[in-house]
């Protein structure tokens, strides 16, 4: 009878073995099927080496969440505290940028802006873009937007006109917009009209008292005639670099006159046009964080402020965040830093993830802005006496396009942090500055930067497990999961 048994679960056995190889064969599998102890693929991670042999490339590597102990630093994510809202990454559309644009052949310019300001897996997603409100110092030319004859003036602003933008800047920024109709704008002089100036002169000088409230008429007439051509502008700065008077074109504007000029008449006229465009102050370095904190104590003028904004050309960018505990209801932004001719890929990709995106992130800024967009091969085009050492994002000679450091810089946020996310926890650890962010989709990113020279295994930790990573020396990643 024993033998009897043993021989029907032999022959079970053996219609079950058989059963099974032939459903693999079938198949075409021949790996084992899945078990709870499988690995799973839980993170994705986007990566751009200093050497440039990977650049904003996505990675093969497994990445699985786990509770296996090991001796590797911790970046510990808590999703649990929430910072900031951010609106956006980008570049200044300066006047030159959009003429080097402008040149490209159709398709060519049509393809580039779609890789730029679209939503698909091939773009890196640019949400936010900075405008120069009449000439910047890159542009081919100095001009305001109602320049008059030596010794005239036009009070009326009956001359005001948007003229000089509408052959190149405004024709890419509709293109843009027809991309993303819900990118953020914001704007800045760079100098006033001349004849509102105590020096005539485009270069430097300060804003006339008497001209005051012409000059505040002057934001309301931009604001407005834009937004006829359907663009509409989110904030200005009432100048850029305030305390640069040495470009072409500038103005100088100290603290109290900012205060003055905000509380007395541009923000008094933006409420009397109803006009909902922020108004964000000094626009200039860290080294000064008390530019902006002497307007915001001001009270009168505070009422019409929506923040302060941000460059990084002197100070340090933990200055940002005294002045967001300062006033915490005021909201911080970081909005220009260069990348020079002079510098190198590695150099550059190193000091603006771990300051321009991760630094401003942390010490509260709602956005992170490298300056120009485009140049082209001779770095051009600039105003006489403007910046030739700014490298764009983008070289453009012809019909060929280079994509720069700058690139990568804005990519590794752009295209994996929209609008509407928020900052969230993240821990510090030696040698790999980070910033984490939580998505609207509930998608978690962690941007992370290897600042050594050597190749760092680290940790991921969130809600009580971790995935296992490496970044090599110098190497900037993107993590999502």
């Amino acid at each position: 009878m024993q033998k009897m048994i043993l021989l029907a679960l032999f022959i079970v056995a053996s219609s079950y073995s058989s059963c099974s190889k032939k459903t693999s064969q079938s198949t075409g599998n021949t790996n084992p099927l899945p078990t709870d102890s499988m690995v799973t693929n839980d993170m994705s991670l986007w990566r751009t080496d200093a050497d440039q042999s990977v650049l904003l490339q996505k990675q093969s590597t497994t990445l699985s969440f786990g509770s296996t102990t090991n001796s590797y630093p911790n970046v510990d994510v808590d999703s649990s505290q929430i910072f900031q809202s951010i609106d956006g990454f980008g570049f200044t559309l300066t006047g030159g940028s959009a003429s080097v644009i402008n040149q490209l052949p159709a398709g060519s310019r049509t393809a580039l802006l779609q890789e730029l300001f679209g939503n698909d897996s091939t773009s890196i997603h640019i949400s936010y873009l900075r405008l120069s409100i009449g000439a910047s110092d890159l542009n081919a030319s100095v001009f305001s937007y109602d320049d008059m004859p030596s010794g005239m003036t036009d009070t009326a602003l009956t001359q005001f006109s948007l003229g000089p933008d509408t052959a190149d800047l405004i024709p890419v920024l509709k293109q843009i917009l027809a991309i993303n109709p819900n990118i953020k704008i914001i704007a800045a002089p760079w100098s006033a009209p001349v004849w509102m100036k105590d020096n005539g002169s485009t270069i430097g000088g300060s804003l006339l008292p008497a001209y005051y409230n012409v000059y505040a008429r002057y934001f309301v007439k931009y604001i407005q005639q834009m937004k006829t051509l359907g663009i509409t502008i989110d904030a200005v700065t009432p100048q850029n670099e305030p305390l640069n008077p040495g470009n072409n074109p500038s103005l100088y504007m100290v603290a109290t006159d900012q205060a003055v000029f905000i509380k007395n008449n541009l923000g008094p006229a933006f409420q009397l046009a109803g006009i909902q465009t922020k108004i964000v102050v000094y626009d200039h370095n860290c080294d000064d964080p008390g530019y902006a904190t002497t307007i915001l104590a001001d009270g009168a003028a505070s009422a019409f402020i929506d923040g302060s904004a941000f460059h990084l050309y002197a100070g340090n960018i933990s200055a940002l965040t005294p002045v967001h505990n300062a006033y915490p209801a005021k909201n911080v932004y970081f909005t220009e830093q260069y990348t020079s001719t002079g510098g190198n890929f590695a150099g550059d990709l190193l000091w603006h993830v771990s300051n321009v995106i991760i630094g401003s992130l942390n010490n509260w800024s709602r956005n992170a802005l490298e300056w120009n967009l485009a140049n082209d091969a001779s770095f051009g085009p600039h105003t006489p006496g403007g910046c030739n050492t700014c490298k764009g994002a983008l070289t453009i000679n012809g019909s060929s396009i280079t994509r720069n450091v700058g690139y990568y810089i804005i990519a590794h946020a752009s295209k994996f942090v929209p609008t509407g996310s928020v900052r969230i926890a993240s821990s510090p650890v030696v040698g790999l500055p980070n910033v984490a962010l939580l998505r609207p989709d509930g998608k978690k990113v962690l941007i992370v930067m290897n600042s050594s020279s050597n190749a760092i295994l680290f940790n991921i930790r969130y809600k009580g497990k971790w995935v296992s990573t490496t970044l090599p020396g110098g190497s900037a990643g993107t993590y999502l999961w």
